[in-house]
């Protein structure tokens, strides 16, 4: 009988433990989440790549439906000439997600492969 009472209880305990574990989120809440640095720089890497492969893919595509030969017309350099404050902060921009990606990629590399532990962003002390 004392066999089959603690049988009862364990199945019972497991069952208990199986629903908390089901009611249990899977990820905390975003709002009380703290963005760290070791996660937030993969996030923004990703981010200036994609922008900068769609800044590729748009200056091919372009090219592309304009052929080379645009780039002696003079009306093409009008354009470029009346649009030069916008292409001025489109530049800076691109350079800054370049500059970033570049940095960041270097940084990754050398952390990954060379085992440059100082270079480890979140790293309280060197080991």
């Amino acid at each position: 009988m004392s066999d089959f009472l603690c049988n009862d209880l364990i199945r019972r305990g497991n069952l208990i433990i199986k629903r908390k574990n089901i009611l249990r989120p899977l990820s905390p809440h975003l709002p009380i989440y703290k963005p760290q640095l070791t996660s937030t720089f993969p996030i923004s890497h990703r981010i200036s790549g994609a922008f900068l492969a769609t800044i590729v893919l748009f200056f091919y595509l372009l090219c592309l439906k304009i052929g080379l030969i645009c780039f002696t017309y003079k009306n093409f350099y009008q354009f470029f000439f009346f649009s030069s404050k916008l292409i001025l902060i489109s530049v800076e921009i691109t350079a800054l997600a370049l500059s970033y990606h570049l940095f960041n990629g270097v940084r990754h590399l050398l952390t990954d492969f060379s085992g440059f532990l100082f270079l480890r962003i979140g790293r309280k002390r060197l080991k």
